[in-house]
C-alpha cells in the first residue's frame, strides 16, 4: 500500500484510540470503585443503549473481515456464519435473555450458583469462560495483525506482531481504568461507525452492479473459478463425509454458542430491568440482521470486483476481503478516494477489534475475580479487592492472548472464532439450561456438565486439523492429528449435555426444591432479582 493509505488509516485510527481513550479518562474519573460499577456499569444503561452496545460486542473482526472473506473465497459455504451468527440470536431472545437478567448479578456463574454450592460450580464456570473468552480474543488479535499486515503492504511478521501488543495493552488499559461503562460506550461508538461504513460500502457496490443482486452473483461465480458450483453448498464442506460433519459441526456451534458466551451473557446485567434486558436483544436483532445480510453483500461483491485470487493472494484465509475492496470501490489504490475509503474501512475494521477485545477482557476477569478469585478465598474478597483482583486479572488474560494471537496469525478469524463457539455452546450452554429449566439438577450434574462438555472440547481442537497435519495448521512440521473434523461441536455439545445429566442421576444429593422453586419464580417475573 502506499504511503498515503497508510498515513491517513493510521490517522484515523490513532483519532479513534484517542477518543476511546478520552471516554475511559472520563469515566474513571466518575466512578466509586464498586463492584457494580466496574461488572455493570451501575446497571444505569437504557435499552436502546445496550442494545447497541451488545450488537458492537457481537460484531466482531469475526464478522467484519472473516466472514465476508470466507464468502469471497467459497461462496455459499461461506454463508454458513452469516446464518448461524444471525439465527443464534432467536435462541438467546427467547431462552436465555431475561432469565438470565433475573437470575444472576455479574457472570454465568451467579445463575447457576443461585440453587447450587457455590464454591465449586463457580470455580467450574469461571474456568470455562475465562478459556472461551481467551479463544474469542485470539481471533481478534489475528485480524488485527492481517489488518496491519495489508497496510504496511505486507512487510514482515514483526509488524503483525506489534500490532498484537499494541491491541493487547489498550484493552488492558480500557478494561483496568474503565470498567463496564467505559467499555459499553466504546462499544456504542464502535457500532454506529461499523454500520456506516457496512452501509457505505454495500451501497457501492449494488451501484456498481446497477443495484441488481443476480448480476452481482453472476460476476462473482465467474471470477471465483467455480463456475455454478460458487453458488451451492459443498465448494469448502461438500468434499467429503468428513467435510459435510463438519459443516454440521460448525452450524450447531454458531446457532447454540452464542446464549454460552460470558461477554454476551454480562451484557444483560447492565440494564436495570429484565424487561429491558429483553428490549436490548430486540434493538441488538435489528442491527445485527441487518449488518450480516451485508456481509453477504460484501463477501460475493468481494469475490466478483477483486476477485479471490487477489484476496487470498494479500491473505491467504481471506481475512483482508473487505479493505481490498474498499479500495477498488473508491476507485483503485492509486485514486484518493480509494485511499480514504481504504483508509476508513481499516480505522473502523481497528475500532471493531479494539471494542470486542474490551467486551471479552472485562468478562473474562469478572470471572477470575468474582467467580474463581471469590469463590477460594471468599472470607477476604471485599468488594473492592474483587475490583483490584479483576483488574490485575486483565493484565493476565491479555498477556496471554496476546501470546495466542501471535501463533495463530494466518488462521481465519471467522473460523477461530467458531471454536470459541464450539467451547461455550459445549461447556457453558448445557450448565445454564438445566439449571434453568430441570427441577432435579444438582452440583455434581453442574459440575459435570462444565467440565464434560468443556474438556473434549479442547482436547477435540488440540488433536484436530486445526493444530496439526495439515498445511494450514498452528503447527504444520508435526503430525499428531487424530480427530478429523476441525469444529469440534458436533461430539462435544452432546457430551456436555450427557455429562450433566449422569452427573446429576449418580448423585446422592437431593435436588433443593425449595431454591428450585425461588429460582423459577425470580427468573419468569423478576421478582428478588438483583
Amino acid at each position: 500500500m502506499t504511503d498515503d493509505h497508510q498515513t491517513l488509516a493510521l490517522l484515523l485510527f490513532s483519532g479513534f484510540v484517542a477518543v476511546t481513550l478520552a471516554i475511559t479518562t472520563w469515566v474513571s474519573r466518575n466512578r466509586h470503585g464498586s463492584a457494580e460499577e466496574f461488572y455493570a456499569g451501575g446497571r444505569l444503561f437504557s435499552p436502546m443503549e445496550n442494545g447497541f452496545a451488545i450488537a458492537g460486542d457481537y460484531m466482531s473482526a469475526a464478522s467484519f473481515l472473516g466472514i465476508s472473506g470466507l464468502i469471497a473465497l467459497f461462496g455459499y459455504d461461506g454463508l454458513l456464519y452469516s446464518v448461524g451468527f444471525l439465527v443464534a440470536w432467536l435462541v438467546v431472545l427467547f431462552l436465555v435473555a431475561e432469565l438470565v437478567r433475573n437470575c444472576g448479578r455479574f457472570t454465568l456463574a451467579d445463575v447457576v450458583a443461585a440453587r447450587m454450592r457455590e464454591r465449586p460450580v463457580r470455580i467450574a464456570a469461571g474456568t470455562s469462560s475465562v478459556v472461551v473468552s481467551v479463544l474469542y480474543l485470539v481471533a481478534q488479535m489475528v485480524g488485527a495483525g492481517s489488518l496491519v499486515a495489508l497496510l504496511l503492504g505486507g512487510t514482515g511478521k514483526a509488524a503483525q506482531s506489534w500490532t498484537v501488543v499494541v491491541v493487547g495493552a489498550l484493552m488492558v488499559v480500557y478494561v483496568s481504568m474503565g470498567g463496564m461503562r467505559a467499555t459499553t460506550w466504546i462499544q456504542i461508538v464502535k457500532a454506529v461507525l461499523l454500520m456506516g461504513g457496512a452501509i457505505a460500502l454495500t451501497v457501492l457496490v449494488l451501484l456498481r452492479f446497477h443495484g441488481d443482486f443476480d448480476q452481482l452473483l453472476r460476476s462473482a461465480a465467474e471470477r471465483s473459478g467455480h463456475g455454478d458450483k460458487f453458488l451451492a453448498p459443498g465448494l469448502k464442506y461438500g468434499g467429503d463425509w468428513t467435510a459435510r460433519f463438519d459443516f454440521i459441526s460448525l452450524g450447531l456451534a454458531l446457532v447454540l454458542g452464542t446464549a454460552g458466551l460470558p461477554h454476551i451473557l454480562s451484557r444483560f446485567y447492565t440494564v436495570p430491568t429484565a424487561r429491558a434486558a429483553r428490549r436490548s436483544v430486540v434493538w441488538s436483532i435489528g442491527l445485527i440482521g441487518g449488518f450480516y445480510l451485508m456481509t453477504i453483500v460484501l463477501g460475493f461483491g468481494a469475490a466478483a470486483i477483486v476477485g479471490p485470487d487477489a484476496v487470498r493472494g494479500s491473505n491467504a484465509a481471506g481475512n483482508t476481503a473487505v479493505p481490498l475492496l474498499a479500495l477498488d470501490l473508491g476507485g483503485g489504490a492509486d485514486s484518493t478516494g480509494g485511499t480514504v475509503l481504504f483508509a476508513i474501512v481499516a480505522a473502523i475494521a481497528f475500532a471493531t477489534i479494539l471494542a470486542v477485545v474490551a467486551g471479552i477482557t472485562l468478562a473474562s476477569s469478572a470471572s477470575v475475580a468474582h467467580d474463581l478469585y471469590a469463590s477460594l478465598r471468599r472470607r477476604h474478597a471485599q468488594p473492592r479487592s474483587e475490583v483490584a483482583v479483576a483488574r490485575v486479572a486483565a493484565v493476565g488474560v491479555g498477556v496471554i492472548a496476546i501470546g495466542l494471537g501471535l501463533l495463530a496469525r494466518d488462521l481465519n478469524v471467522a473460523f477461530l472464532v467458531g471454536l470459541a463457539f464450539a467451547v461455550a455452546a459445549s461447556a457453558n450452554l448445557p450448565v445454564l439450561l438445566y439449571s434453568l429449566f430441570w427441577r432435579g439438577f444438582t452440583t455434581r450434574g453442574a459440575v459435570w456438565a462444565v467440565y464434560g462438555g468443556l474438556i473434549p472440547a479442547v482436547v477435540l481442537v488440540l488433536l484436530s486439523p486445526v493444530v496439526s497435519g495439515s498445511p494450514d495448521a498452528l503447527f504444520p512440521d508435526v503430525d499428531f492429528q487424530f480427530f478429523p473434523l476441525q469444529n469440534p461441536g458436533l461430539f462435544s455439545i452432546p457430551l456436555g449435555f450427557l455429562a450433566g445429566w449422569i452427573g446429576t442421576v449418580t448423585s446422592a444429593e437431593e435436588a433443593d426444591e425449595a431454591k428450585h422453586a425461588e429460582t423459577e419464580v425470580r427468573s419468569l417475573t423478576g421478582a428478588g432479582a438483583v
